[in-house]
């Protein structure tokens, strides 16, 4: 109502501008006219606005549109293209964000669906873990609340979860660049190739857009990335000490035996407190500067203890109390090893207890760390308990400023930054340190004549020259202040003391030069006084006389002797003497009364390590530093040079460069070499990755401090001088002998060195040149291009030499970092490149420097000018590739690198280097060498090209390329490919990852090129060609290779991306050379082949799975075609195209190209299909035109329609195609209406149609097969194409296939019979004939004879494990009567006895009977084959009806049972729905002259009762008429259904379709008559077998049998029958029955006369104790014969009166529970004897009961009783059976009354031997099995159609229309009637019953 008041309100509505799309943030249910219904979450695009309101649809469901209100709404910024009624809108955001928006919301579905596949279940938790975390860093994202490195942070971990889930759920690779996805129209296909490797490879890493084989020279390396161990102290629990303790914590290796970290020291008071309360949760340190290296080190974290206190920790008379000395205590280790793996997973920190052990012997202290690892346990004391020190650990990784501002809860804390001894691995620019570390090793002194050893204490100071004592220069260890006085902690009685004490000397460095330390030792005395008296010192300066500082090595100082009252106010009194031996700086004639006294037996020893960027130990570099003092040794300082340190260059390097340049200034032509020489030994030093990052500072000198404007020149001259020398050294190489050339060689190395400079020698060229000119205002520029002129010729002439000199090229290991470069990830050539040896000689050297110049020439001159001379370097080089291949590689790589460069991007000069740059890839591509380096060029220019032509035009690039490496390129695809197919190693591969990455390298560049390839490019190409040979050649491989791509596994099936513009690229370049082929290929210059490789590859193009849209999701599909529309459908209409311009041609592919296009139009693709079916018209008229008929169509057709559709291909609607129903769209009308217009309509109509219903045979067996289906779909789809094969289309071939295939599945089943049934269908096939056979099948070549024997003996092989020894005996004697022919008595034996085996196994074996049920499948829903049909089937042994109608609905789980037996309504038939009806039927025996026989064993019997039975019965109760209450067996009739199969069971099926369905009405008096026939038929039998003893002593059975009779009788059962049709009133209204009612009055007269015979037999046998029911019964009896006299006197008027007479023949009886006296007595006889009771009468007032309780589709079928024992009880309620009787037994009612009545039962089983059951009674087996033990559930198996019976004329002889058996029955002796007659006269029964 709201939309349409506000149209009759005339209030507009505006078409919105910047409201276009939003999110919906609450659920609108759309209540109001025209609205749209939204879910919380959905998206929708807003197409109008109107005062509140806004109208649009949502993006789901984009043809539904409607209102909404705008506050239910989040609207987004978004980006509109197209504006109108085709507009775009995108939303802007960031793209990460919508990717995850996207791919949640495909994971939705999918993750639902994990939830119900059992195996995914854990997936699905997962992915539940995921999606959440994904959400929660997406909405991380949108806040906008995060610093750049934070997002990036947040990105990663998003990219890494989305590529995760992806790969989990089977969905795409998703290439990406900077954590987003990339577009691929905006890049090259070699660099997108490159990415999805990227992405596979690490979803952690950036990929670069470009990629090359190498960085440019002087790449930039990786920064090693360093490691800070984060040490936190949390509590010292050992506190037992109770003094102030010193800890010391430092790093130590074991296997050097040194420290490798300064010392975090904590003090802690006596109460185990730090003694500083502001420090408390502070103690922390942070051990920097760890490389990997360091990591890998045998590391431990040692832990000191030095206390403060008494001398003797527990003897308080040592010493005073107020005198303090510092003692060790205890050390405590912790092994690295052991914790590091914990530490480095963990984002937090990790507690660790240490315990802490104390010394035995102080003289051992320095090595307690050392006995604690290695467990020297008699060194040390372990402590008594656990407690210790507590620590925690964290392990972080990165620049010590990055981590700090990653963690800054860590640095908030007071972190003390603890630095390595000594400087780390790569030493950063701007690190400033002057650090000395000193180490108090050890000392000898004398005793001094006391008696026992000194307590030494060592006191040390810093002094300036002026005695100055400085102030906190002295460190004990980080996290304390620095202190002015060391003491070192004493060791008691020691006259050797140990310390290894390291101390840190802080000293400033302008104090530094004049400074010295003084040593100053003291005993500690334990007396009273507690005094520390004086007695010696030493000392050392810092620096010597020539500047350099102590070296770092270890210094033995000489003691001086002074005592307490000498002063050191004046410090030149002991400067002047030498500190120790090496000090040669003493005053030696100073007076010896004035100076000190060294004590000769009295040492110290220290060691130093100096760490300083500002001060040199090396006097080398410190004589050129002052070179200026020494003019006449310059020389020899610049030759020095060389043997400096590399530290100490790089912390002077600019004051060296300024030094040497001074020099080159003060006199170019002396010193000119020799400067040239250390510049480049500089420049190389620099290439070293320790001091790699100190080329910045390089950099940084040449352009803000260099200011050599004169040094080009020289530089020039030098290096010209250089490579003129390198000339000539090659010169030598050819004319010097061994010895000589290898000093030649050492020559080559040292040229080599500096060639490796080039880049910065061109640098200071290139700087000075510009200096120069700035200064002269460009003066001399014409002589300084003339240089470069002449050294370009140099350069040039030394390459061009001859290439034989290469061989001997000198291959160094370069100075490389140890961590590659450091941003990007290098492809697998890169990491080849950078891991080849560097060559340091001559032109390799030169090649590999020379790339790094160009950046530097472009400063002087342009663009042009530069690629001038590269190329003619470039070209200069040798084009012959026989020259070793290590100098390919580096001629390679110079190659690389300069198409990486700078000046390769400028489309000017690019032009000028492409041409020779792409002749040295094109002669190592004909040569198939280097191939892995060559793509990787490759990749680069194709990468440059693409990024170029966004900008410009690219024609004259794309057509150079097109010229030299099409061809090429496709050449050694072909080449690799058939290798890579044979698992050659390809030659150039350097690794073994590298065998598929070669492949996919050159496919991307061969993609890369076609793709830039315009349709001017292919017109050039195709006109180029000089032949139509070169073009025929030129179409085959790159047909070849297009086929190649789509056959081999390429690209990974995860990259769409890439298969994707794969196949653009595929169809785009077909498009284009499809005209060639048609213009040169047809009419008389037709060419099969390349006809025939075009149509395959269109073909294979087609059936690509990466285009089969149908199986994508539908926003994924959108996103396909929008982008590039359907591909098949593209490749189709060309396939059509050019199949039309073939002509008269086309006949040369017919058949062969009929397999390939059928599998075209099996794409569920209808527009595809459209196209691709007209073909076949075309196929079908030519082969009629020429061979006046189609069958090689028709056979191919029907051939390859089977093999596909067994793939898989094809769906539903194709069977459409081929119908008449179906008009199909297009330019191109149906196979049916072009067939209908030939003159060979009527064959090709019926071809059509024999295709279509072949399809829907197909089809249903595709889907059973590849679906879970159970084995009985499978077998009845796979019956059904069989008998379609040979009854309709006749493909003997086909159908022996498929007779295999169901023979297999039987067997799987366990179906043996129908198994055998199948095989036999084969053997059929085949005559006894020698003619030979070809291999077939599993079947070998060999006789037609010898098949058809070994069929025959399977055959019967499963015929026995079936059971079926009747099948199986007339194959034994036709193959006895073939072996009889050929006298083989060896296998006539065998089959002989065989033969007599199955027979014995007839008489002596159980076999039990199976039920049969009838299955109606109605529905649209079943497939083909069950649609709307029914079937009948045999269960399997012990399965009722319960049991077989659970499995049928396991089966079909979504199948509906129907409640009743009635014929479904057409809806139902129609219905998308499946409907199941289910009941039990009996079946009717065609042998019935075997059935008749009374000898005959049961056994046998039971066998022909339920096989070869074609006709099934099922019989329906109901009313008609009005029910009498009274007696209502007069209106009960009976509705017998009669069901005729197509085949007789068993055969090949467990089931057959109904063939005829006959129904017939029974009266009441003709299922009376029917009845009382049974009962008779099985009282006679009975008795019959009791007479003649074939049954065992025991009556028990033929007890309840009379008793069940005569008892019923007498209670009333069998006057209902007479009360109902023997009155009067019947009679009259029914004269037409007056024949039958003489028939049932004869029937129970006959029934009389029975069980007379019966009570006089049971006389016989009866137990003594059994009597009395044996007169009970006759009581009985004698009762039921006087009433039935009575009652049939009346009748006998009425005979006479005008019905006639008839001879009376029996007499009818129901039967009725027995007494409950006779239950009582035959169950006290059973104790006794072995007595069963296995049954019991029943008595029925109403004799409708008897049909209730019948398996009567009137109730549910899935209710039915029938195969249900606990469920016969009747349900009136009235008083019938015994309640006595146990439940076990009450199933014999159902054998009794309740199946149909044509059905043989007996009342009781036939009981011989051990109680087994031989009689009609069912089910057939162990008596002592319970009911429920009977019905079991058996394997599902069932089929449908069978033509056995037909094909075995030797199994089956017809006697008119009865199968008689296969074994001819004995002749039977006649039964001899005495024993009746006599029994007749006692009871006066006349004997003429028989």
């Amino acid at each position: 109502m709201k939309y349409d008041w506000l149209i009759g309100n005339n209030i507009m509505w505006a078409t919105t501008e910047e409201e276009k799309i939003g999110v919906v943030i609450c659920s609108f249910r759309g209540c109001v006219s025209h609205g749209l219904t939204l879910e919380i979450g959905e998206t929708v695009q807003i197409l109008e606005k109107c005062e509140g309101w806004y109208r649009g649809f949502t993006t789901k469901k984009p043809t539904v549109k409607g209102i909404f209100p705008t506050n239910y709404v989040y609207l987004k910024r978004a980006v509109v293209t197209n504006r109108g009624q085709y507009e775009t809108v995108v939303p802007l955001e960031d793209p990460v964000v919508a990717e995850v928006t996207s791919t949640l919301q495909d994971w939705a579905v999918l993750w639902k669906q994990l939830y119900v596949q059992k195996h995914k279940v854990d997936l699905f938790y997962k992915l539940c873990h995921v999606m959440n975390e994904l959400i929660d860093l997406r909405r991380q994202l949108i806040s906008g609340h995060l610093t750049q490195d934070q997002t990036c942070d947040v990105k990663r971990h998003i990219t890494v979860r989305l590529d995760w889930g992806n790969e989990h759920l089977g969905l795409d690779l998703v290439p990406r660049k900077e954590f987003e996805m990339v577009d691929a129209d905006q890049i090259s296909v070699s660099d997108l190739y490159k990415m999805h490797l990227s992405s596979r490879h690490s979803v952690q890493q950036s990929t670069t857009q470009g990629d090359s084989l190498g960085h440019r020279h002087g790449e930039a390396f990786r920064i090693p990335v360093p490691h800070h161990l984060f040490m936190n102290l949390k509590s010292f629990t050992y506190n037992t000490i109770g003094e102030d303790t010193d800890i010391l914590f430092s790093l130590y290796d074991l296997r050097e035996g040194k420290h490798i970290s300064e010392k975090f020291m904590v003090r802690l008071s006596k109460n185990g407190g730090p003694k500083n309360p502001e420090k408390m949760d502070r103690l922390c340190a942070l051990f920097t500067d760890l490389s990997n290296k360091d990591m890998k080190r045998d590391l431990y974290i040692i832990s000191q203890f030095i206390r403060t206190g008494r001398m003797l920790l527990n003897d308080s008379k040592k010493g005073p109390p107020h005198v303090q000395y510092r003692r060790p205590y205890g050390c405590a280790v912790l092994a690295m090893s052991d914790v590091l793996q914990t530490i480095s997973e963990m984002k937090e920190e990790k507690d660790f207890v240490l315990k802490v052990y104390t010394c035995n012997n102080e003289n051992e202290w320095c090595q307690i760390h050392e006995n604690i690892i290695r467990k020297s346990s008699t060194k040390y004391t372990t402590p008594s308990t656990n407690y210790g020190l507590v620590i925690s650990l964290q392990l972080l990784r990165g620049e010590i400023e990055q981590v700090q501002k990653d963690n800054p809860m860590v640095f908030n804390r007071g972190v003390a930054i603890t630095r390595k001894v000594g400087f780390p691995d790569v030493i950063m620019p701007g690190d400033i340190r002057n650090d000395l570390y000193l180490t108090l090793e050890r000392g000898d002194f004398e005793r001094g004549g006391k008696s026992v050893q000194k307590n030494i204490e060592v006191t040390m100071y810093v002094l300036y020259a002026d005695g100055e004592v400085l102030k906190d220069c002295i460190s004990l260890g980080t996290g304390e202040v620095c202190i002015t006085e060391y003491r070192s902690f004493v060791l008691y009685h020691n006259n050797s003391p140990r310390w290894s004490e390291i101390l840190k000397l802080p000293i400033p460095i302008d104090r530094f030069r004049d400074s010295h330390l003084r040593f100053e030792f003291r005993h500690c005395s334990t007396k009273d006084k507690g005094e520390k008296k004086l007695f010696g010192f030493a000392f050392t300066p810092l620096m010597r006389e020539d500047g350099t500082t102590l070296t770092d090595e270890s210094h033995e100082l000489y003691v001086y002797k002074c005592d307490d009252n000498t002063t050191f106010s004046n410090h030149a009194l002991y400067l002047g003497l030498p500190c120790c031996k090496d000090d040669f700086n003493g005053c030696p004639n100073i007076p010896s009364s004035i100076i000190f006294q060294r004590s000769i037996k009295e040492t110290l020893w220290i060691s130093t390590q100096l760490s300083s960027t500002k001060l040199t130990q090396n006097v080398d570099l410190l004589a050129l530093l002052k070179w200026k003092a020494h003019t006449d040794h310059v020389m020899d300082i610049l030759g020095r040079l060389r043997h400096v340190n590399g530290e100490e260059i790089v912390k002077f390097l600019q004051d060296i460069l300024d030094t040497l340049f001074s020099i080159l200034d003060d006199n170019t032509e002396k010193y000119g070499p020799l400067v040239f020489q250390s510049l480049v030994f500089i420049i190389n030093l620099l290439r070293d990755s320790k001091y790699y990052h100190f080329r910045p500072v390089m950099d940084t000198y040449i352009q803000k401090h260099f200011a050599g404007a004169l040094a080009y020149k020289e530089l020039i001259r030098c290096l010209k001088c250089y490579m003129d020398r390198s000339a000539e050294v090659v010169r030598q190489d050819h004319i010097q002998d061994a010895m000589k050339r290898s000093a030649i060689g050492d020559d080559r190395a040292v040229v080599g060195m500096r060639l490796q400079a080039l880049e910065y020698l061109f640098k200071f060229i290139v700087r000075s040149r510009i200096l120069y000119s700035r200064a002269t205002c460009g003066m001399e520029e014409d002589q300084f291009r003339a240089s470069i002129q002449e050294l370009f010729q140099s350069i040039r002439f030394v390459l061009s030499l001859d290439s034989r000199s290469s061989e001997t090229l000198i291959f160094t290991q370069a100075p490389q970092p140890a961590h590659g470069p450091p941003a990007g990830s290098l492809s697998c050539s890169q990491a080849w490149a950078s891991a080849s040896p560097r060559p340091t000689s001559l032109s390799a050297a030169l090649l590999n420097s020379f790339p790094a110049i160009f950046d530097e020439l472009l400063q002087m001159f342009t663009v042009q000018e530069v690629a001038e001379f590269v190329r003619g370097t470039l070209g200069s080089m040798a084009s012959t590739i026989h020259i070793g291949q290590s100098m390919d590689v580096v001629k390679l790589q110079s190659i690389s690198h300069t198409v990486d460069s700078r000046l390769f991007f400028f489309p000017e000069s690019r032009r000028i280097l492409l041409p020779v740059v792409l002749h040295h890839i094109h002669l190592h591509l004909r040569q198939q060498k280097e191939l892995l380096i060559c793509s990787g060029i490759l990749s680069r220019i194709f990468s440059i090209i693409k990024t170029s032509s966004l900008e410009c035009s690219v024609l004259e690039d794309v057509e150079m390329m097109v010229e030299s490496l099409l061809d090429i390129l496709l050449q050694t695809l072909l080449s690799i490919m058939s290798k890579s197919q044979s698992q050659e190693a390809v030659r150039g591969q350097r690794c073994p990852q590298c065998t598929a990455e070669i492949t996919g390298e050159y496919v991307s560049c061969l993609l890369s090129l076609l793709r830039q390839m315009s349709n001017i490019h292919f017109q050039q190409i195709l006109e180029n060609f000089q032949s139509r040979e070169e073009l025929k050649e030129f179409l085959l491989r790159i047909f070849c290779v297009f086929r190649n791509l789509m056959k081999l596994s390429i690209f990974p099936r995860d990259w769409n991306v890439m298969r994707l513009l794969t196949s653009n690229i595929i169809v785009t370049t077909t498009q284009h050379l499809s005209p060639a082929l048609h213009k040169n290929f047809t009419d008389s210059d037709f060419d099969f082949k390349v006809w025939n490789s075009y149509f395959s590859l269109s073909v294979l193009y087609i059936n690509q799975p990466s285009l089969q849209l149908e199986n994508l999701s539908s926003a994924k599909r959108k996103k396909v075609l929008d982008k590039y529309g359907d591909m098949r459908v593209m490749m189709a209409y060309e396939l059509f195209s050019m199949w039309q311009s073939l002509g008269e041609n086309k006949i040369h592919f017919i058949p062969g190209m009929i397999g390939p296009f059928l599998g075209v139009t099996l794409v569920p693709q209808e527009e595809v299909r459209n196209i691709m079916i007209p073909i076949f018209h075309d196929m079908m008229d030519w082969e009629q035109c020429k061979n006046g008929n189609f069958k090689q169509v028709e056979a191919e057709l029907i051939d390859k329609l089977d093999s596909l559709v067994s793939e898989g291909k094809g769906d539903e609607n194709y069977r459409e195609l081929f119908s008449l129903l179906t008009q199909l769209f297009g330019p191109y009308p149906s196979l049916l209406e072009k067939i209908e217009q030939e003159t060979w309509r009527e064959t090709g109509i019926s071809f059509v149609t024999s295709v279509t219903r072949l399809m829907e045979r197909l089809l249903d067996y595709r889907d059973c097969m590849k679906g879970d289906e159970t084995e009985n779909k499978k077998i009845g789809c796979t019956v059904n194409l069989l008998n379609f094969y040979k009854s309709e289309i006749n493909k003997e071939e086909m159908y022996i296939r498929y007779i295999h295939k169901l023979c297999d599945m039987h067997l799987q089943a366990e179906n043996y019979s129908e198994a055998a049934f199948t095989l036999l269908l084969y053997c059929e096939l085949l005559q006894w004939e020698e003619r030979p056979l070809r291999e077939f099948l599993h079947y070998p070549t060999q006789s037609e004879w010898h098949r058809k024997e070994g069929l025959c003996r399977k055959v019967i092989h499963y015929f026995n494990k079936g059971k079926c020894w009747e099948y199986g005996i007339p194959l034994c004697r036709e193959l006895g009567f073939q072996y009889e022919l050929l006298y083989d008595y060896q296998s006539l034996s065998w089959i002989r006895k065989m033969e007599a085996a199955f027979y014995d196994n007839i008489i002596e074996q159980q076999r039990l009977e199976p039920e049969f049920f009838r299955v109606g499948f109605y529905g649209r829903k079943f497939p083909f084959f069950l649609r709307n049909k029914e079937f009948v089937c045999r269960g399997h042994d012990y399965e009722r009806l319960e049991a077989f109608q659970q499995r049928m609905l396991g089966e079909f789980p979504q199948a509906i049972a129907m409640q009743h037996p009635n014929l479904p309504e057409e809806a139902i038939l129609q219905c998308d729905a499946q409907y199941l009806q289910i009941y039990a039927v009996n079946p009717i025996p065609e042998s019935l002259d075997v059935l008749q026989l009374d000898r005959v064993p049961d056994r046998i019997k039971s066998f022909y009762r339920v096989n070869n039975v074609r006709r099934f019965r099922y019989d329906r109760p109901f009313h008609k008429g009005p029910k009498d209450h009274e007696n209502e067996f007069k209106s009960l009739w009976i509705e017998r259904t009669t069901l005729t199969l197509t085949h007789p069971l068993p055969g090949i099926s467990r089931w057959f379709e109904v063939e005829t369905r006959d129904l017939v009405e029974v009266s009441p008096l003709e299922n009376a008559i029917s009845v009382l026939e049974n009962k008779n038929h099985e009282l006679r039998t009975l008795i019959s077998q009791y007479q003649h003893k074939r049954l065992p002593g025991n009556i028990n059975l033929l007890s309840m049998c009379l008793n069940g009779v005569i008892d019923a009788a007498v209670n009333g059962g069998i006057a209902r029958y007479q009360e109902a049709f023997f009155d009067m009133e019947y009679i009259a209204s029914h004269p037409d029955d007056s024949e039958k009612i003489t028939q049932l009055k004869d029937l129970m007269e006959e029934q009389v006369h029975i069980l007379g015979v019966g009570l006089a037999v049971h006389e016989k046998l009866v137990h003594p104790e059994m009597r009395p029911l044996h007169k009970k019964l006759t009581d009985q009896f004698q009762m039921l014969r006087s009433s039935l006299c009575h009652g049939l006197a009346g009748l006998d008027k009425l005979s006479s009166a005008g019905l006639g007479a008839s001879t009376p023949r029996g007499l009818f009886t129901a039967h009725t529970p027995m007494s409950s006296e006779s239950i009582k007595l035959i169950h006290r006889h059973s104790e006794m004897g072995n007595l069963l009771i296995l049954t019991d009468g029943l008595l029925v007032e109403h004799p409708e009961d008897v049909y209730h309780i019948q398996p009567s589709p009137s109730s549910s079928s899935l209710r039915s009783t029938h195969s249900a024992p606990s469920q016969m009880i009747n349900p009136t309620g009235s008083k019938v059976g015994s309640p006595s009787l146990l439940d076990k037994y009450k199933h014999n009612r159902e054998m009794l009354m309740l199946l149909p009545s044509q059905r043989d039962h007996a009342m009781y089983p036939n009981i011989i031997g051990n109680g087994q059951v031989i009689g009609p009674c069912k089910p057939c087996s162990d008596p002592n099995l319970s009911v429920a033990e009977k019905v079991l559930t058996a394997p599902s198996s069932w089929s449908l159609d069978s033509g056995t019976r037909e094909t075995l004329p030797f199994l089956f002889t017809h006697v008119g229309n009865v199968m008689a058996p296969p074994v001819p029955p004995r002749n039977l002796p006649p039964v001899t009637p005495a024993p009746y007659t006599c029994i007749a006269h006692q009871y006066s029964i006349r004997p003429g019953w028989q």
